[in-house]
């Protein structure tokens, strides 16, 4: 079985189809690379082994992923009576366990995915880093003494190090494709509603919330999201369906596209590092060697900074609001001493916050959002631009321990985050893929973004450049298999 370890979701299921492995042993298989690895790796933080035995002895059904292991965020989803605390050491002091199991994790196993395990997360994903101060930092199979990124991390490291193909993630403000880029994967935050939030929420922090999952292959993020997209029950909004199943889009040519390309940080941030222009650069010459034509553009609005602080004063509001909503479901107030000192610097600005300023920040975000496809109206398919600021950094960069260590790691964890988080705040849909790894052998990530409801051009370009410069060869030092 150790033949099969590097082999994506879409060709594992394959064997099982075939005969050539059973569900129960490419469990055990997972289960025991998790073992050995998450010592070094501390990437997740509740094994669900008996679960996903007995859901295997039980009979699985017969989905396109039928018999594939794969991990699941300790955030958003929840698994019915199994441990579930966000990062938190509130949650984890009350050993609290949902009652239910939420949609998208219904349609993963639907799917015929076996959840196996809970990972890492920061404390309700509130930094792009899995460094919460309950559960320790989660480190990257690259090198273990930097982030594997957030808040996505501990998925992605397990993907990463061969021991799932397929990790479950999602992004406020780039928690799917932060770690995708930190981890050398592929990461997809699809548009706005096109995958539920259900059963517990309609949207989440005015709509900037998308699930999904990061991967080793374009192929598996395309034949995930076939498998989970659409509206669910009551959800308040969603997505325009595609023409024709994800699938089918990385089959037959692209016609060539005009892609903007730029090299900077959304609001005249700090420049990008070397390794990150050379990232874009590097994508830039495959794109246009593929046909497509490249021009230095961006959107203009982009260049303010209104669409990264707007994201950020919602999110701090959403953190209180997140707060709060668990303790209306427990019954049990919140101590601050419980929180981290990000978290509550997030809870000191809400509280100076009125309602009719939250919506002044939503409708900032709204026009924004018209302003910035005004560029893609006149005439561009996509816009390429890094999807980290540097390579990653080293833990502890980005997380702060006490209040006098928050405006420092505040200061640090910002590039990146400006970078990503305006798409949350659009809606659109965009996917980073490691095009690009540093001469000491880390991955840093290329973005590329689409008007929203356009998931099918993306994964057309992105299968175009996953052939012109494949990665599949590319393992961490620190991985399972070997």
């Amino acid at each position: 079985m150790t033949d099969v370890g590097w082999l994506d979701a879409t060709a594992q299921a394959a064997l099982v189809r075939d005969g050539a492995a059973s569900p129960q042993e490419l469990l055990e298989v997972a289960l025991a690379r998790l073992d050995a690895l998450n010592p070094r790796l501390n990437a997740v933080v509740h094994l669900l082994a008996d679960r996903a035995r007995a859901q295997v002895e039980n009979g699985l059904p017969d989905g396109p992923f039928r018999g594939v292991p794969m991990v699941l965020k300790d955030l958003i989803q929840e698994v019915a009576e199994e441990p579930f605390h966000e990062g938190m050491q509130y949650l984890r002091d009350l050993d609290y366990r949902p009652p239910a199991t939420t949609e998208l994790t219904r349609r993963f196993e639907a799917a015929g995915l076996v959840v196996c395990a809970k990972t890492n997360t920061p404390e309700l994903g509130g930094i792009p880093t899995t460094e919460p101060l309950t559960y320790g930092p989660t480190a990257n199979p690259w090198d273990l003494t930097r982030t594997a990124g957030g808040s996505s991390g501990g998925s992605a490291a397990c993907v990463a190090a061969g021991i799932v193909p397929v990790g479950h993630a999602n992004d406020a403000g780039g928690s799917i494709r932060n770690p995708a880029a930190r981890c050398g994967l592929v990461g997809l935050k699809p548009t706005r509603a096109r995958v539920p939030l259900g059963h517990l929420y309609g949207d989440m922090f005015a709509g900037l919330v998308s699930e999904m999952v990061v991967t080793r292959s374009v192929r598996d993020t395309a034949g995930i999201l076939d498998a989970v997209h659409g509206p669910g029950i009551g959800d308040p909004y969603s997505a325009p369906p595609p023409e024709r199943p994800y699938v089918a889009e990385l089959a037959g040519d692209v016609k060539p596209l005009r892609i903007g390309m730029w090299t900077g940080i959304p609001g005249g941030r700090s420049g990008l590092s070397g390794e990150a222009v050379a990232a874009v650069t590097a994508g830039a010459r495959a794109l246009e060697a593929l046909g497509h034509h490249v021009d230095d553009s961006h959107p203009p609005a982009l260049d303010g900074a209104d669409a990264g602080i707007t994201l950020g004063r919602i999110v701090m509001v959403g953190t209180d609001w997140a707060v709060r909503r668990w303790e209306r479901i427990t019954g049990v107030d919140v101590e601050p001493a419980q929180l981290e000192p990000i978290t509550r610097h997030y809870l000191d600005f809400a509280a100076k916050v009125s309602g009719s300023e939250l919506f002044d920040f939503i409708e900032h975000g709204q026009l924004i959002t018209r302003a910035v496809d005004r560029w893609y109206a006149g005439g561009h398919d996509l816009l390429l631009m890094a999807t980290v600021a540097e390579p990653p950094n080293l833990l502890g960069e980005l997380q702060a321990a006490t209040d006098d260590e928050v405006p420092r790691a505040l200061k640090a964890l910002l590039p990146s985050l400006w970078l990503t988080c305006w798409v949350n705040l659009t809606g659109q849909p965009a996917i980073s893929l490691p095009l690009h790894w540093t001469a000491d052998g880390l991955p840093m990530g290329v973005q590329l973004v689409a008007r929203a409801g356009r998931e099918d051009l993306l994964l057309r370009v992105a299968s175009q450049l996953e052939q012109a410069l494949p990665w599949s060869d590319r393992h961490p030092p620190v991985n399972a298999i070997g």
